[in-house]
């Protein structure tokens, strides 16, 4: 069915209509039904306030109690502090009181003390000044009966106190003097005499030449080797000369210096008694002779420290003193030299009333320049004096080594005890041969002048300094300049040394080719 448009327009206008009187009918009846149930929210909103309302009020009232009583606490404990502080206030003002009572009390006293002082004083000061003039008065009386004033009997009264003191001290000085010369002498000799007869020792003269036994002639050629292999090797190594003779069952060992003599001789004895005699092996046994040689100076050093009574002493001198024992001056031996002397200076030192310590050991280190390793050009006597001062040595020691043969001068009685103690050693009947000490020399001066040349590793004089053997390095010394340096040796020891007989010079080159197989 077609509708227009105004039935249309109609219909709506009358659905809109309906629309209005349903909603103006339905508006009041929904209002009340919602202010009804709002007026409910209200009322329990208001009754659930006014509850929060009231605890918070009661909780309030309470933290108000609470601080209400907590701030009464403090106040009170405020109120009592402050009384405390009354009291202690109180107390100090009291104390303060007494106290200036009694310092004005005291300054009351002090004054009457004070001027009770004064009026002494000035009563002392009028008796001073009375006396005064009363001395004066008497001054004038006595020079008016003298005929002389104060001042020139004064002066006559010192010289005369100066004549007779001169002369008095004069005639002291005159009996002190008579007296010593009566009794130095005697107690001199009295001194002597007591030391050395407190310090008696042996002398045994240390010869240059070794005698070294064996069982059978037949190991003499075994030590000799093939072409003289071995007996090379073992000269070469040591420095000693090895002479194997007809004397039977004995081989002689030959050189000045015993440490030398020694290594050789304790070589031979570990190589016979082993067996394995050739150059690979000698080579072997010197080096580890050499350093129980060494050891053994070390351990004799030590020893002998111990056996006198001196301690302290640095390492290099201990082994100085053991090297003592492979030397000898004079023919006599350096080691029982030295104790010797240490003793001796040790009985005079106390005889003077010194300290006998440091006697002993000056006495002990007194020749301790003769066994450097090294020649020194200086003397053996500032030579040793300059080792002990770098070792911290003290001063009265070192003055005393130095100055035991008038090297330096003596700055303390320790030395003339030394430089006495030393001849007295000396002197002893057979303690020194002279023409011994000058052989020994010559040979050193003859081993120096070898090694004084460039190239020259070793230099030994043997057969009582008719050789002298010198091992050159390959390397620096050819075979022509060998034969070069051989001359030169000889024309020096022939313009500058004085010697019996001949000098034999043997320079020996070697080369060695060393492999190791792994």
């Amino acid at each position: 069915m077609n509708l227009d448009i105004t039935q249309i327009i109609f219909i709506a206008v009358a659905l809109i209509a309906g629309l209005g009187i349903g909603f103006a009918i339905a508006a009041p009846i929904l209002r009340k039904s919602i202010e009804g149930k709002g007026s409910l929210k209200i009322k329990e909103a208001e009754i659930e306030a006014e509850k929060v309302k009231n605890e918070k009020i009661l909780q309030a009232e309470k933290k108000i109690m609470q601080l209400k009583s907590e701030h009464e606490v403090y106040v009170n404990e405020k109120n009592k502090n402050v009384i405390n502080l009354e009291s202690k206030a109180r107390q100090k003002e009291q104390q303060m009181a007494q106290k200036l009572e009694q310092t004005q009390r005291k300054e009351k006293e002090l004054e009457t003390l004070r001027s009770n002082l004064t009026a002494q004083m000035e009563t002392i000061e009028k008796k001073k000044s009375d006396l005064d003039k009363a001395h004066q008065k008497q001054v004038q009386q006595l020079e008016v009966i003298s005929g002389i004033s104060a001042e020139e009997a004064k002066s006559q009264l010192v010289e005369s106190l100066k004549a007779e003191a001169k002369t008095d001290a004069m005639q002291f000085i005159n009996q002190a003097m008579d007296e010593a010369r009566l009794t130095a002498s005697k107690e001199a000799k009295k001194i002597v005499i007591q030391t050395i007869q407190r310090a008696p020792t042996e002398h045994a003269i240390e010869n240059s030449v070794t005698v070294f036994h064996i069982e059978g002639d037949d190991m003499k050629g075994r030590i000799i080797g093939r072409e003289g292999r071995n007996i090379r090797a073992l000269e070469a190594l040591t420095g000693v000369e090895i002479i194997v003779d007809d004397t039977p069952e004995a081989i002689i060992l030959s050189c000045f210096d015993p440490v030398r003599r020694e290594i050789a001789r304790l070589s031979l004895h570990q190589l016979v008694g082993d067996g394995r005699i050739h150059p690979a092996r000698i080579e072997e046994i010197v080096e580890k002779t050499k350093r129980q040689i060494d050891d053994e100076i070390a351990e004799i050093g030590k020893r002998t420290t111990i056996d006198l009574g001196i301690h302290g002493l640095p390492a290099e001198l201990i082994r100085l003193i053991g090297r003592m024992k492979y030397r000898s001056s004079y023919g006599q031996n350096l080691l029982q030299h030295s104790r010797e002397v240490a003793n001796l200076c040790s009985l005079m030192a106390a005889e003077f009333g010194l300290n006998p310590k440091i006697a002993k050991r000056a006495g002990l280190l007194h020749d301790i320049g003769k066994v450097f390793e090294e020649e020194l050009e200086l003397p053996h006597a500032i030579a040793g004096m300059k080792l002990a001062e770098k070792l911290k040595e003290k001063p009265e020691i070192c003055n005393a080594i130095g100055a035991h043969h008038d090297e330096v001068e003596m700055t303390s009685l320790y030395s003339p005890i030394v430089q006495i103690c030393d001849a007295i050693s000396g002197a002893r009947p057979g303690a020194r041969r002279e023409v011994h000490q000058q052989y020994i020399q010559r040979l050193k001066d003859l081993e120096s002048l070898a090694l004084s040349n460039n190239g020259v590793e070793k230099a030994f004089a043997i057969q009582a300094g008719r050789e002298l053997r010198v091992i050159v390095s390959a390397e620096k010394i050819s075979d022509k300049d060998a034969e070069i340096l051989s001359f030169d040796i000889a024309n020096k020891i022939q313009t500058e040394m004085t010697y019996p007989g001949q000098v034999k010079v043997t320079v020996i080159r070697e080369t060695r080719a060393v492999n190791i197989a792994k």
